[in-house]
C-alpha cells in the first residue's frame, strides 16, 4: 500500500487545503515599507498662500560678515574660491577678479593635528585663516580666571580679518584676545599680513576699497543685523525725544510653492473586475500619495531652495564639542532658539546617540506627552524622528530645533487649499481621461513649501556623530 493510500484511509473529514477553495479569505489593504510617520508634516503650521507664493517682509537688515568661505580640492591640494574672499567683511563688496585671484594665491595650505595651537591669546594679529577642514576651539580667559572654551570653529570658518587693515599710525598691532587650539586633523588656509600688504601694493582698486571701508560710518544696528530704533528710556523733565522710524527690507524674499506630481495609470479591466472587496482605484491612489507626501516631506527637509537644512541662518548654526550629541550640545543648541521652542528634529540615529551620551553620563531625558504620545524630549521640548536628514558616509548627520507659527515669527509651511479636484488639503488629483489602451489617467499634484520668518527660529546641530564603538 502505498503512502497516499495510507493517508486517504486515515483522513476523516475534508482537509484544509480544499476548504480553503471554497473559503472567502480576509485580506489587508497595501501595505507599504516606505510610509513614516512624518512628523514634520503633522507638526508644522500650515499657512495659506492664496497666490501661489508667499512674501517674507522684515526689518532692514545688515549684513555682519558672518558668512563662511568655500574651498576646492584637487587631491590633497586645498584652494579657496576668490570670489570667497567676499566674505571677509573688508573685501565685501569688492569685485575686482585679478585682485581677489591674486590675494587668493597668496594663501599657504597648512595641517595641524589635535590639541596644535594656530594662534596664540595675546600675540600680535599677524594672518587671516581659513578653515577647511576640521574642528577648532576658540579659548580665552574665563570669569575666574580658568580658560573657557569661547565657541567653536570648523569648515568653512574664518578668523583674523583684522590683520587686512593693517597698523593705524601711532596705534600699536591687534592682539589675539583668544587662543585657537585644534580639535581634531585640521587643515587651514593662512595669509600673512605682509603677503596681504604686498598684494594691496599691486592694486589701486583695493587700496580704495579698504580707504572706502575705513571711512565709511559703522551703520547703527542691534545685535541681529537689524537697523536699530531710536528710543528714549529713563529721562525726565522735557527733554528732545528721538525720532525714528522702522526700515524694511527693499527686496523682501518669496517662497513660491513647489510641486511634487505623478500620473497614476490603472487599467479598465482591473477597475472593472477586480473592485471587490477593494476600490483598486482607491487603494492605488492611497499608495501614491502616501509616496508624494513622503517626497514632500523630504523636499521640506532637504531642497536647496526652501529646505530646512539649507535655510538655517550660519549664525544659528552650531558643531558638536565633541562629535557625538552630548547634553551639553542640546543645552547650546536651547540657546540658539530659545525664544519659546517647539521641537527636535533628528534622525533616529541621532536620537540614539543622544540617547547613548545621555546614558553615559547617568542622565535621563524627559518623556513628553504629545497628542497621546510618549515621545523623548530635553529640557521639556519633544525630540521627533525625521528619516530624511541625512546620514553623511563618514557617519554624521545634523539635529534641528525651531519655533513654529507665524504668531511667534517661527517656521511655517506653505500650501494652497480648494484646489480644482482637491483631494486633501493641498493635493489634487485630476482625472485626464482613457487612453486607447484603456489606461485610466490621475494627475496627482501636492503644492508646498516652507519659510523661515527671522533668522533665530531655526537652529542647527552640525556634524553630529552617529556612530558609535566598531560603527554602525
Amino acid at each position: 500500500m502505498t503512502e497516499q493510500q495510507q493517508q486517504e484511509q486515515q483522513q476523516q473529514s475534508l482537509g484544509t487545503a480544499a476548504a480553503r477553495n471554497l473559503a472567502t479569505t480576509t485580506k489587508s489593504v497595501p501595505q507599504m515599507q516606505g510610509i513614516t510617520s512624518r512628523w514634520l508634516l503633522k507638526l508644522l503650521p500650515w499657512v495659506e498662500a492664496s497666490g501661489g507664493a508667499y512674501r517674507v517682509n522684515r526689518r532692514l537688515t545688515y549684513t555682519l560678515g558672518d558668512g563662511r568661505v568655500t574651498f576646492v580640492t584637487t587631491g590633497a591640494d586645498v584652494r579657496v574660491i576668490p570670489r570667497e574672499l567676499g566674505e571677509l567683511a573688508p573685501l565685501r563688496g569688492f569685485d575686482d577678479d585679478l585682485a581677489l585671484d591674486a590675494i587668493a594665491g597668496r594663501f599657504t595650505q597648512q595641517e595641524y593635528e589635535p590639541g596644535d595651537v594656530v594662534v596664540e591669546r595675546g600675540r600680535p594679529v599677524d594672518r587671516v585663516v581659513l578653515v577647511a577642514h576640521g574642528k577648532l576651539s576658540k579659548i580665552g580667559a574665563g570669569e575666574y580666571g580658568a580658560d573657557a572654551v569661547l565657541g567653536t570653529l570648523a569648515n568653512g570658518d574664518f578668523f583674523g580679518e583684522q590683520a587686512l587693515l593693517g597698523t593705524e599710525e601711532g596705534e600699536g598691532p591687534a592682539e589675539w584676545d583668544h587662543t585657537v587650539k585644534a580639535v581634531t586633523a585640521c587643515t587651514i588656509l593662512s595669509m600673512s599680513e605682509t603677503d596681504f600688504q604686498e598684494t594691496l601694493g599691486q592694486s589701486a582698486s583695493l587700496q580704495a576699497h579698504l580707504e572706502e571701508y575705513k571711512a565709511s560710518p559703522a551703520r547703527a544696528h542691534n545685535a541681529h543685523g537689524e537697523a536699530a530704533i531710536d528710543v528714549a528710556s529713563g529721562h525726565a523733565g522735557e527733554p528732545v525725544l528721538p525720532g525714528t522710524f522702522v526700515d524694511y527690507e527693499g527686496s523682501p524674499r518669496e517662497y513660491e510653492l513647489s510641486v511634487a506630481q505623478t500620473v497614476l495609470r490603472v487599467h479598465t479591466r482591473v477597475a472593472d473586475l477586480y473592485n471587490q472587496p477593494m476600490d483598486q482605484v482607491e487603494q492605488q491612489l492611497r499608495l501614491t500619495i502616501e509616496a508624494l507626501r513622503e517626497r514632500q516631506e523630504n523636499e521640506l527637509v532637504n531642497n536647496r531652495d526652501f529646505g530646512l537644512l539649507h535655510n538655517a541662518d550660519l549664525s544659528q548654526r552650531i558643531h558638536t564639542r565633541s562629535g557625538p550629541p552630548t547634553p551639553d550640545d542640546m543645552d547650546e543648541l536651547l540657546t540658539v532658539v530659545w525664544k519659546d521652542p517647539a521641537f527636535f528634529l533628528a534622525h533616529p540615529k541621532s536620537i540614539a546617540a543622544f540617547g547613548r551620551e545621555c546614558s553615559a553620563r547617568g542622565v535621563y531625558p524627559d518623556s513628553v506627552d504629545v497628542g497621546g504620545h510618549k515621545v523623548p524630549g530635553w529640557r521639556g521640548v519633544p525630540i521627533f524622528p525625521c528619516n530624511k536628514i541625512p546620514v553623511s558616509p563618514t557617519r554624521t548627520s545634523s539635529i534641528l530645533l525651531m519655533r513654529t507659527g507665524e504668531a511667534a515669527q517661527g517656521v511655517v509651511g506653505l500650501h494652497q487649499t480648494g484646489l480644482p479636484d482637491e483631494y486633501q488639503p493641498g493635493l489634487s488629483v485630476r482625472y485626464m481621461g482613457i487612453d486607447e489602451k484603456a489606461l485610466i489617467s490621475y494627475l496627482v499634484s501636492a503644492y508646498y513649501s516652507a519659510a523661515v520668518l527671522v533668522p533665530d527660529a531655526l537652529g542647527m546641530l552640525e556634524s553630529v556623530e552617529i556612530a558609535h564603538g566598531g560603527g554602525e
